[in-house]
């Protein structure tokens, strides 16, 4: 595992501090988790973006199907 060193004001490490103690857990778990979070978070969106290029130019198609769907 790889450290980190980050600078954060002190009422926002409090409020960390205070939040890993309500959990039952440290700060590293709870940055941890939150991290996971968010890089799931970021491969959706990515994932996401992705596939919606694939149907850059093809509205016209979109729509077809879609109101072939609803019917």
């Amino acid at each position: 595992m790889s450290g980190l060193s980050a600078c954060l004001p002190g009422y926002k490490l409090d409020r960390l501090r205070n939040m890993a103690r309500t959990r039952g857990t440290t700060i590293n778990r709870l940055i941890d988790e939150m991290t996971t979070l968010m890089l799931a978070e970021f491969d959706a969106e990515t994932r996401f973006l992705l596939h919606a290029g694939c149907g850059h130019g093809k509205t016209a198609r979109g729509f077809a199907l879609f109101k072939n769907a609803a019917a």
